[in-house]
């Protein structure tokens, strides 16, 4: 048996025709993998956009404490 990769050229709607062919079950498990496939890159993009060399794993610590500090005494209060 031969298991070689295939490619085809295919248009978006010779997909769309294929797709629209499937059964409902199908249509539901290949649009949760278009949806996490498009979460990981709008996720990747976000996180890219985040990314510095300007603050530290300390520094981001510190001010996580400080916040953490500022709620715990106004829940303090009430």
């Amino acid at each position: 048996m031969n298991t070689g990769t295939y490619e085809i050229s295919l248009s978006y709607g010779q997909i769309l025709n294929l797709v629209k062919q499937l059964p409902n079950r199908e249509k539901a498990k290949l649009s949760e993998e278009l949806a996490k496939e498009a979460v990981d890159k709008r996720l990747s993009k976000l996180l890219r956009s985040f990314q510095t060399d300007e603050l530290s794993e300390e520094d981001i610590t510190k001010e996580v404490e400080k916040v953490r500090a500022g709620i715990y005494a106004s829940k303090k209060k009430n």
